[in-house]
């Protein structure tokens, strides 16, 4: 008889249930994908709550909102795998990484160009590009487990070895990614390193199993066009997103840095330069004077025996530049998280200027680190004047700062005599949490004194002076050569109209973070 033809392998029958058929090398590329895929669909989640507070501010809301569209997203994906035929289970998550490897990886790039032109539909764009990405990505994984279980892979191996490699590639971009690659590359391009890989897997994929797929050449060139497209965005994404982000801010953007902790951006326009953090204005040069002298003159003024002075926060050494006008001062310790802002205000000379120079100045020791972290360790004597310049409170990170164990904290580092001023938003368009900041510092046992000042780049922005001792009084005598503060401004500094009278609010407790909330509700009404 003549010999017949062998029939292709069926993947069903080619092995012993509950054995690892000799296939262990395919086995193996399956899980790399797992860690692959994991990675990146962490990686598109993050990149996509980084740029919604890059771009439309920190927010609690907004951060929880897109992690949880993202998760629901990815349960919709895992119930739509099941209609996924048996029989074309790998040319289909092949098709998936190509179409994850596309749409995340060009997300980054396309969201920004969104919000830079169009305006409106960034946030119905975002969250559409959050759903998408997440039905996807939700396919992978039970689809892996499906291809894996085809090769008789045991049920109790496949679950914990599919779920410990997925794990695994979570946990290598929650770290690599705010440590390496968003400081490094920037988000833009970020989410088209991650499309690479995405759509490398899926190359990859096709070409090792090109025997199984009845299609494999249509797949792989599918895969090809798809890596063109990602390496060609890889080349322009960065081009395309300076161009916007100057379209953002109006002025030219100067200097532009994403680092671990935040995006720094600077701009100018004639004798106007700007700081933007995360993309909200943190002084222009034209009325900077304004928000750091009220910041500093009314306590240190009123402490004429003031030797040593901490500041917490103030990178950009404006603080510590009004606190050097005082001749008798020491020491100036000034503690800052992110170490890109005091090398970027110390270092380049025009901006170093604008601080004249105190960052430089051998009295000034500046550290990197966290505020709260390092008073609860700090040896040093106590200061005489405590400057609390933190970003506003519009997170729970942020909102710690001005809960009530901090406040405690920076009293017990307190001289005898000396004095606190927290930075507290604005009593204006922010009433709730401007007073929360007193009432905070009222809890933890000290005695207030709440002020504002007109700065024209923020409107009326609010501070709070708060000591062991009670009775402060506004002081009438300043060091020479100051724009705004003096006797006169001062004391209206500490007077409010009856518009602007305190309202009910509780404490900002670390259990309940109520400034947070004051936060966000205060500055959403006005964005209506």
């Amino acid at each position: 008889m003549p010999p017949q033809s062998r029939p292709a392998p069926d993947l069903h029958d080619a092995a012993t249930p509950g054995t690892d058929n000799g296939d262990a090398p395919a086995h193996r590329t399956l899980i790399v994908a797992v860690f692959v895929v994991a990675s990146c669909g962490l990686a598109y989640e993050l990149i996509a709550g980084a740029l919604a507070s890059y771009l439309l501010g920190e927010s609690v809301l907004r951060f929880s909102t897109i992690i949880g569209t993202y998760l629901f997203a990815m349960g919709v994906g895992s119930h739509l795998s099941r209609y996924v035929d048996e029989r074309a289970l790998l040319a289909r998550f092949i098709d998936i990484e190509l179409m994850v490897g596309l749409l995340g990886g060009l997300s980054a790039c396309t969201l920004f160009l969104i919000y830079a032109w169009a305006g409106a539909p960034f946030r119905v764009s975002l969250y559409a590009v959050v759903l998408l990405i997440g039905v996807l990505v939700g396919m992978e994984i039970p689809l892996v487990m499906r291809l894996l279980h085809q090769r008789k892979q045991a049920f109790e191996a496949l679950v914990s070895r599919v779920l410990t490699f997925d794990y695994l590639g979570a946990l290598a971009v929650s770290l690599l990614f705010p440590l390496v690659f968003a400081p490094l590359l920037g988000l833009a391009r970020t989410a088209v390193v991650f499309g690479l890989l995405n759509a490398g897997i899926g190359l990859w994929l096709a070409q090792r199993y090109r025997s199984e797929l009845p299609q494999a050449r249509a797949l792989m060139m599918r895969g090809w066009i798809v890596l063109a497209v990602l390496l060609a965005a890889l080349v322009w994404a960065q081009k395309l997103t300076d161009q916007a982000e100057g379209s953002l801010y109006g002025d030219t953007v100067v200097y532009r840095e994403t680092t671990p902790f935040q995006r720094i951006v600077l701009t100018r326009f004639q004798d106007d330069t700007r700081l933007y953090l995360n993309g909200n204005l943190q002084f222009s040069t034209r009325d900077e004077h304004r928000y750091h002298e009220a910041l500093v003159h009314p306590a240190l003024a009123a402490l004429p025996r003031a030797r040593r002075v901490l500041i917490l926060g103030g990178g950009d050494g404006f603080a510590a530049r009004e606190v050097l006008k005082y001749p008798q001062i020491e020491q100036v310790t000034l503690i800052e998280l992110d170490p890109a802002m005091t090398r970027l205000f110390r270092d380049q000379d025009g901006l170093a200027a604008l601080n004249a120079y105190s960052l430089r100045d051998p009295r000034v020791r500046t550290i990197n680190a966290d505020a709260a972290q390092w008073l609860e360790s700090a040896a040093d004597p106590a200061w005489d004047l405590i400057i609390a310049d933190f970003p506003d409170p519009s997170h729970y990170a942020l909102g710690k700062l001005y809960a009530v164990p901090m406040y405690r904290l920076m009293q017990h580092h307190l001289a005898a005599g000396g004095l606190i001023v927290v930075q507290s938003t604005s009593p204006w368009y922010a009433p709730r949490a401007f007073w929360c900041v007193d009432a905070t510092l009222r809890e933890a046992g000290l005695h207030t004194a709440p002020y504002h000042v007109q700065v024209p780049s923020f409107g009326d922005w609010g501070y709070v002076i708060a000591g062991r001792e009670a009775g402060f009084r506004p002081p009438t005598g300043f060091p020479p050569g100051l724009r705004h503060a003096s006797a006169e401004t001062v004391h209206e500094m500490f007077v409010f109209p009856p518009d602007m009278q305190a309202p009910a609010v509780e404490p900002n407790r670390l259990n309940t973070q109520m400034l947070v909330r004051y936060f966000e509700e205060d500055w959403s009404r006005q964005s209506r």
